[in-house]
């Protein structure tokens, strides 16, 4: 690809098969904030920027925007920070950071996160804070010696291939509080706070710098990019030079000179205005599209057809993405949950990004996220070899006549079909039988359970029942069907 980078050319590039087989993902933000590692829990991101409200990400929910909600002087956050912490300025939690880092093992968190089934893992590299997590050549000019010292992203990425994953990193381009520390409210806030001068340079070349040091598989960018257009399909088409079977996430929006009028106070609000709109209030956040993108990374969503363009749905295990101390056990996913979504994604053609937030001050992972990796691991021992390489079926999902929630896909030309089904509730269906609509038999039809059991079949009108006999093993199993129609 030419280095000069062309939106004609870089729109050739194609998703590999890895990233489209890979389905499960663990995504990682450990950063300063994961010190105090607190904020409210009482809403979501989405309803907060539907809200319209100029000072709505006062109230953030996710950790890791602590510092940007401690410029709001009566948010959440600043009334605990003043109560748990005094005046103690956000810069100063990195060196607890630092020195929480002599207990960190990168080699039990690439066991756990390869126990899930996950094929690649994505590590924040650098938040909006700035605070970078390898000891980069480009000095940030506005807070001196803002990095680790100690290389927790090449760290990382040898324990992570060497436990059989691949490894990407996560860059915000759009927002750097250390170049532009204006609070953000809202979506119009947050456009204007997009640094310009010298910022679009210093994001380039850290950029390039991961890019070289550690051949991310994934180079997944935050909010925006600070450059226009002409400036970042170089960048883009270096990215592809060096990583061929690279992957871009959606979050490319080049600058454009329109974005500054958003430093107009009329002009955010307009923006607000416009969010308030196009924001699903149920919460959620669907990035806009840029000119060029290989997948699309929904936020606390996920869509409700198989999808033309590559996905991955991204979400934390509780509603931050950071480590927060203040989540209830209501707040996290369960693991129930956890597999309804996961088998979810799976059935509409996406890929899970699983995020997990571990602890500012010991540089562990939080048993409840633990135990949420233990139970895709659980599931993915039993039913992994259906999922890992799938791709969506003619429809992907099904609910039976007795309320028993189906989940469709296929792999290597055999239907798969996952049940919503609670081990400690009966078995779905009168005396163990489960009727999938919408199939049909053929004279070599077969169906095996979980276990490569044979599972005995019979035909009715329109539908395939399955004689399930006892309880099925584990939550949400999966039979396989071969040579089997729809109808």
């Amino acid at each position: 690809m030419s280095a000069r980078g062309d939106l004609r050319e870089l729109r050739r590039h194609r998703v590999p098969g890895w990233w489209s087989d890979a389905k499960l993902g663990i995504f990682v933000h450990w950063t300063p904030a994961s010190v105090p590692g607190w904020a409210p829990v009482d809403s979501d991101v989405g309803s907060l920027m539907a809200a319209g409200a100029p000072d709505a990400l006062a109230a953030n929910p996710y950790t890791e925007w602590y510092e940007n909600s401690l410029r709001f002087p009566d948010s959440p956050v600043s009334r605990h920070h003043r109560e748990t912490h005094g005046s103690k300025p956000y810069s100063a939690f990195a060196a607890e950071y630092c020195a929480a880092l002599q207990s960190w093992d990168p080699d039990d968190w690439a066991r756990r996160f390869a126990a899930t089934g996950a094929r690649y893992v994505v590590l924040v590299a650098k938040h909006h804070d700035g605070w970078c997590l390898w000891p980069s050549a480009v000095p940030n000019p506005r807070r001196g010696n803002w990095h680790s010292h100690r290389d927790i992203v090449g760290e990382l990425r040898e324990a992570v291939l060497g436990a059989g994953m691949r490894f990407g990193v996560y860059y915000s381009g759009g927002l750097d509080w250390t170049f532009e520390p204006r609070p953000i409210g809202n979506l119009g806030d947050l456009l204007a706070a997009i640094p310009r001068g010298g910022y679009p340079a210093y994001a380039d070349a850290q950029v390039r710098e991961l890019i070289s040091r550690y051949t991310p598989s994934v180079l997944w960018n935050d909010i925006a990019w600070p450059s226009v257009g002409a400036r970042l399909w170089p960048l883009m088409a270096h990215y592809y030079d060096s990583v061929p079977d690279g992957v871009l996430n959606d979050r490319w929006m080049p600058w454009n000179p329109l974005l500054a009028t958003t430093r107009n106070q009329r002009v955010r609000r307009a923006a607000d205005r416009l969010n308030a709109t196009l924001t699903d209030p149920a919460g959620g956040l669907v990035p806009p599209k840029p000119p060029h993108f290989d997948v699309r990374t929904p936020e606390y969503v996920h869509f409700e057809q198989v999808q033309r363009d590559p996905w991955e749905c991204v979400r934390g295990c509780d509603q931050s993405f950071g480590y927060n101390r203040n989540s209830r056990p209501e707040d996290f996913l369960s693991p129930g949950e956890l597999l309804a979504m996961f088998t979810d994604i799976v059935a509409k053609g996406g890929n899970l990004l699983l995020n997990v937030g571990p602890r500012g001050e010991d540089a562990t992972i939080p048993a409840e996220q633990l135990g949420l990796l233990d139970a895709l691991a659980s599931w993915t021992g039993r039913n992994g070899a259906s999922v890992f390489g799938s791709r969506p079926w003619v429809r992907p999902a099904a609910t039976t006549a007795d309320g028993v929630e189906l989940r469709f896909w296929t792999r290597d030309r055999s239907l798969h079909v996952a049940v919503g089904h609670d081990p400690a509730a009966s078995t779905p269906g009168a005396d163990g039988e489960l009727i999938v609509p919408g199939v049909s038999a053929t004279p070599t039809t077969r169906v095996l359970d979980s276990l490569g059991n044979p599972v005995e079949h019979r035909s009715e009108p329109g539908a395939l029942v399955l004689l399930t006999g006892g309880a099925p093993q584990g939550p949400w199993p999966v039979y396989e069907l071969r040579d089997c129609r729809a109808v």
